[in-house]
């Protein structure tokens, strides 16, 4: 690496730890699972019922999150999720409105499972760890709607 220390080659300083955002977030009601299907699985009705689904097809997965009682006995599957909406929209132009959720949970030791939108972001905490995600964001500033 050329150039100094705290500095991109060519752009100026480099901003570490912005100030993080101050966001209202509140519970999806329901308990959650994510689910793996086969790459080419067909996506199934089961996954696309209740109030909050996503499914996202990549190269080697069908990823589905949906509803936990909905989901049919012997997939590849984990339930005991609960679902935080961050409170959008954002523009696409700001940064670090993830982070500034996903950080503070690293922090205190809470796995997520994120989901993104065109208008916001879901992030799923297991619901063993909820109390301790929704303490650690209401320190870092955020607001949790209840």
């Amino acid at each position: 690496m050329n150039g100094k220390a705290g500095e991109a080659i060519g752009k100026g300083p480099v901003v570490v730890n912005a100030a993080r955002h101050c966001l209202d977030i509140r519970r999806v009601a329901g308990s959650f699972a994510v689910t793996r299907l086969a790459a080419d699985a067909a996506i199934p009705e089961w996954a696309t019922l209740g109030k909050f689904f996503s499914v996202t097809r990549g190269e080697d997965e069908l990823s589905v999150v949906c509803d936990a009682a909905r989901v049919p006995e012997g997939g590849r599957s984990e339930a005991g999720w609960a679902c935080l909406k961050i409170e959008g929209p954002f523009d696409f132009g700001q940064t670090g409105i993830l982070e500034s959720v996903t950080g503070p949970l690293a922090e205190a030791g809470v796995p997520i499972f994120a989901v993104s939108t065109f208008d916001t972001d879901y992030i799923l905490v297991k619901e063993a760890t909820l109390e301790r995600a929704c303490g650690a964001l209401e320190t870092a500033g955020h607001r949790m709607k209840r």
